[in-house]
């Protein structure tokens, strides 16, 4: 056994390495030693770069929750207004046209030939003015022979009258006599029954008489007839004869002579409707435009209404009395007129940007203690940047303008006051 050790002493130097196995195994370290500062290197850049990415994380984290905290305590600044209650009168404009205060067709009512025509289309007239002559000759023949008939029942009363008289005083005196038995009673009876036909005859005669001198009035006025006079101040505006015109009179067919208007003060009628007419009244006040007279107004009032309102158009018709005096009005003209109408019912006006539609329905964003709440609101009339509402809101609310569309109802908000524009100068 001791040999067996000695032998493996003894052998092993023979397994040394040789001489140059130094300067390897120095080369072997050198490698082992640079893998290992390698590795070290990767350790350390994994162990920056965890904490880099621990850091960024943090960083994020920190930032999300900062911000989802300014989000939480944001509270927006938007523009609001301010809810005004609407005037006592409103203002309602509509289409309207303009006609005569009076007018009248002037109709033949003697038949005969033109004889004079005196006036002609634009023609200002005063009331009374002879406008055209009419002469029929057989008229005045007609006229002789009524009044010659009138005298001669005229006579044939005064006749009857005398013989009344006369048969009055013979009676008269006859009676006493018959009373006393000195005349026969049949001759009373003569007598009394004679004076009651006489008078009889006096009575049919007064009868002619009255009936003749109507006729011979019928004649006369149709000769007054003759003289065609205006009825009224006014304007010619229609001529259908002229001197040597055969005209008929006629009460269905006769024939048409003039048409005259007033124009010193215009009518002018409007239809307005339903929704507007509850508080309309005579006097009520309106200004009358027309396009065609541009920078002019003219001043009204309301004289008429219909008191019922179409069942057609729910529509009340209405009329306004214009003064004229210059004539700028015409008759038929189409116009604009503003009436100032009482308000029945008390309004707010809200500008359009507050309106909210959405399948809620209409409702505005009402600032209350820096608090906004939704509203509904009823809208009545629409004018373009603002619209009249009837309920939902009370004069001095501050509704938002243009409310965000993630604007909950009870979210904090606070309104931006906003600079008024600066006057124009010049």
């Amino acid at each position: 056994m001791n040999e067996v050790v000695r032998l493996k002493r003894q052998r092993k130097p023979a397994l040394e390495p040789p001489p140059e196995a130094p300067a390897q195994e120095e080369q072997n370290l050198g490698r082992r030693g640079g893998g290992r500062w390698l590795g070290f290197g990767a350790l350390l850049a994994l162990i920056v770069g965890l904490a880099y990415g621990g850091w960024r994380y943090e960083t994020q984290r920190l930032e999300t929750a900062v911000t989802a905290k300014q989000q939480a305590d944001f509270v927006p600044s938007l523009r609001v207004a301010t809810v005004k209650a609407s005037d006592s009168t409103m203002l309602v404009t509509l289409p309207g046209t303009t006609s005569a205060f009076t007018q009248a067709n002037i109709f033949a009512r003697a038949s005969g030939y033109i004889d004079k025509r005196n006036v002609d289309i634009g023609d200002h007239v005063k009331a009374g003015q002879l406008l055209a002559q009419i002469t029929a000759p057989e008229l005045d023949h007609q006229i002789a022979q009524a009044e010659a008939t009138v005298g001669q029942t005229q006579a044939t009363l005064r006749q009857n009258q005398a013989n009344a008289d006369l048969a009055n005083v013979t009676w008269q005196r006859d009676k006493p006599l018959v009373d006393k038995g000195w005349v026969t009673r049949q001759q009373g009876d003569v007598d009394r029954l004679g004076l009651q036909a006489q008078q009889a005859t006096v009575g049919v005669a007064q009868s002619n008489v009255a009936a003749q001198q109507a006729q011979l009035s019928v004649l006369r006025q149709q000769k007054d007839y003759q003289s065609v006079v205006a009825p009224f101040d006014g304007v010619i505006t229609q001529r259908n004869i002229d001197v040597g015109s055969l005209v008929q009179a006629d009460a269905t067919s006769g024939t048409f002579m003039f048409t005259i208007m007033q124009s010193n003060v215009i009518r002018t009628q409007v239809y307005v409707p339903q929704d507007q007419a509850f508080g309309l009244a005579s006097g009520v006040e309106a200004d009358i435009r027309v396009p065609e007279i541009p920078g002019r107004t003219f001043p009204g009032k309301v004289t008429r209404l219909a008191d019922a309102l179409s069942p057609g158009t729910r529509t009340l018709l209405t009329e306004i009395d214009v003064p004229n005096p210059d004539e700028a009005l015409s008759p038929g003209v189409y116009c604009t007129v503003e009436l100032h109408i009482p308000r029945m019912v008390p309004s707010l006006i809200v500008p359009s940007e507050a309106i909210v539609f959405n399948s809620d329905g209409l409702r505005v964003a009402v600032i209350e203690n820096g608090t906004a709440h939704f509203h509904k609101v009823t809208v009545t009339r629409d004018f373009g940047t603002s619209v009249e509402v009837s309920d939902g809101l009370k004069a001095g609310d501050q509704v938002i303008l243009n409310p965000p569309v993630d604007l909950a109802d009870e979210s904090k908000v606070q309104a931006r006051t906003e600079a008024p524009p600066p006057a124009k100068k010049g």
